[in-house]
């Protein structure tokens, strides 16, 4: 039987822990050194869901522009491709280089190799800067970013989940533009903050692959005029 073979290791910048890429087999995993894994080859159901709810919204929109926070295995990157017309464009914040070099290497050809498609563009850094410099400039912002509002990987990603932040993200987003956020678990207090910034909310419950394992949340959240 198969056996998990560390593949390589990745310094988290700003935390003093390691990301991981295990292979067992055909299978990769991406985890945290002394932690969980975070995401695989395997399930990646509500990783598609995360763009599948959202670009169906926005895709007729003219030229439409996304931004995902967090590469991941590329699967989230991929699904929205698949959702977005000729004329989009995706851009990709992530912070840890080693993980866009992964997607361009062995996990590359499970998500399609979305780093390829020419509507993609991939920023090396945190998501958080651009939200901080856009200004209605994404007709939706994909943030799959740590393990949701109750992240884990690395405090700083607890900004994106403040007032302050949701604050910044309204601001990046186009009039009725919308902000979905990937969550391992459900949070009222987060559904709050989202309304009090002034979105528009609502919850989706998404099994992480096809119907069984773990149920994630994703949130949908509009801007306003």
């Amino acid at each position: 039987m198969a056996t998990w073979q560390l593949i390589d290791t990745a310094q988290i910048p700003g935390h003093d822990t390691s990301l991981q890429l295990h292979q067992k087999g055909q299978e990769y995993s991406i985890g945290v050194e002394g932690g969980g894994v975070l995401m695989s080859t395997r399930a990646h159901s509500s990783e598609d869901a995360l763009a599948d709810v959202t670009c169906k919204i926005i895709a007729s929109r003219p030229r439409p522009r996304v931004l995902i926070g967090g590469l991941g295995m590329g699967f989230t990157l991929a699904a929205a491709l698949r959702q977005l017309g000729p004329d989009a464009e995706v851009v990709v914040a992530e912070l840890v280089p080693a993980v866009v070099k992964w997607n361009r290497g062995p996990l590359g050809e499970y998500a399609g190799q979305p780093l390829q498609d020419a509507r993609t563009t991939v920023r090396e850094g945190d998501v958080a800067k651009i939200i901080k410099t856009e200004r209605k400039a994404f007709d939706a912002i994909l943030l799959d970013v740590d393990n949701g509002p109750e992240g884990f990987t690395r405090k700083k990603n607890d900004w994106l989940y403040t007032i302050d932040g949701l604050t910044e993200a309204y601001s990046a987003l186009r009039p009725q533009g919308l902000l979905a956020v990937w969550s391992a678990a459900s949070s009222r207090n987060f559904t709050e903050r989202l309304r009090k910034v002034g979105f528009k909310v609502r919850q989706n419950k998404v099994y992480e692959d096809d119907n069984k394992g773990d149920l994630h949340t994703i949130w949908l959240a509009e801007r306003g005029q």
